[in-house]
């Protein structure tokens, strides 16, 4: 009789363990979005005026003004978990953090504005329809535009390093084009679409090597449109697949077929996935440049995986015979993520949701540490897996 009420015993502790781990991604997501709202709040009281979160490091929390790249994300977090749950208390810190970037129209250009106003005012509009978003979105979009080489057929990147690079564009630049393709859907404004495009394609000619793998950067001639150096600036070496610039390449491309239509972008988008999909680890969170000599004892980069996944789920609806597949993958993406490796307790982490992002390893720069855009990708691509699941 013991033993029978042994095994009976273990039988449920292994059906517990199962269902624990077979966990409905629905669950999963809701659990998750309570947890991102209590840290969204959390991170509101620390904050300091007119100041947005950045990372934590060293157990302070980093914090930018409104001009760092990355000030867009944390209101654009907030906007999904608003969309996801509806709370009112959610919404109304969203708002506020929003409109704390209006400021940026006053400067006369920043190649990073259509992260910081599309991932904030773009789901703000969205989801909310009020004109005032509106007119701030399609006057970045314009801000954003002046940017751009006709010669090159590119927006330039970075304004630094000038004695370095003569016209840097960086593979992230491909995350700016989304605001200057809705606004010119949106508007119907021809130039804003030919000069996302038209980047889109100089890029798909001159930062991809035969095997789909991205530079970081190309540095071009302005006065004839050459491409003069390919470097890889934030990854280990300058001919190896930085992780978070070839999830940029996926993310961008994938968005690039939505908003254009264009066939190219699709097939540019799958083969980047394609050649990808292979060399992420086990658990799917890829080490923070795949070619590292340092694997399987190398830093992993939450935020690469997070973009990737965000990207796949999309993805996944544009090619049929690919989406059970892309799916899985950004399934197991995602679970790893929630795992307790890489997601914070409430309360902990600077208030910030996931854990173990590297930001330039290189340039010893946000290493192993909170980051803000590894948050927003996470809850966007939970937010995109749950519309599917409906």
């Amino acid at each position: 009789m013991k033993r029978i009420i042994t095994l009976a015993m273990l039988m449920i502790v292994a059906v517990s363990a199962g269902a624990k781990k077979h966990k409905s991604m629905s669950q999963l997501t809701r659990e998750i979005m309570d947890l991102a709202a209590t840290q969204c709040i959390g991170m509101s009281a620390a904050l300091e005026e007119g100041k947005m979160p950045r990372t934590f490091d060293g157990g302070r929390l980093v914090t930018s003004g409104i001009d760092w790249w990355c000030s867009g994300f944390y209101p654009g977090t907030m906007w999904y978990v608003y969309e996801y749950s509806d709370r009112e208390d959610i919404k109304e810190l969203a708002q506020k953090y929003t409109v704390r970037l209006a400021p940026l129209l006053t400067r006369k250009t920043d190649h990073d504005i259509g992260f910081q106003l599309f991932c904030s005012y773009g789901n703000a509009y969205r989801l909310t329809g009020n004109e005032e978003y509106l007119h701030v979105i399609h006057e970045g979009a314009e801000i954003l535009a002046r940017r751009f080489n006709p010669v090159i057929g590119c927006i330039r990147s970075w304004d630094f390093s000038r004695d370095k690079w003569k016209f840097p564009v960086i593979i992230d630049n491909m995350m700016n084009l989304e605001l200057l393709m809705w606004v010119g859907n949106h508007f119907n404004d021809p130039y804003l679409k030919t000069v996302a495009i038209t980047h889109a394609n100089t890029t798909m000619r001159n930062h991809f090597r035969t095997d789909y793998g991205s530079f970081h950067l190309v540095d071009y001639d302005p006065a004839t449109g050459k491409a003069l150096k390919k470097h890889t600036v934030q990854g280990f070496a300058d001919g190896s697949k930085w992780a978070r610039g070839q999830a940029w390449a996926l993310y961008g491309y994938t968005m690039m077929f939505r908003t254009a239509g264009a066939q190219c972008y699709l097939e540019q988008a799958r083969s980047i996935a394609d050649m990808l999909i292979p060399l992420l680890p086990d658990d799917g969170v890829p080490y923070w440049d795949f070619d590292s000599p340092l694997r399987p004892d190398d830093l992993r980069d939450a935020s690469a995986a997070a973009i990737m996944a965000s990207a796949l789920v999309e993805l996944s609806g544009y090619v049929p015979e690919k989406r059970d597949e892309y799916l899985a993958v950004a399934e197991r993406q995602l679970r790893t993520l929630a795992s307790p490796e890489y997601m914070a307790e409430a309360g902990t982490n600077g208030n910030f949701i996931l854990k173990h992002s590297v930001g330039s390893k290189p340039g010893n720069s946000e290493v192993d540490v909170p980051l803000t855009y590894a948050d927003y990708y996470f809850i966007e691509a939970l937010v995109r897996m749950s519309r599917i699941e409906k």
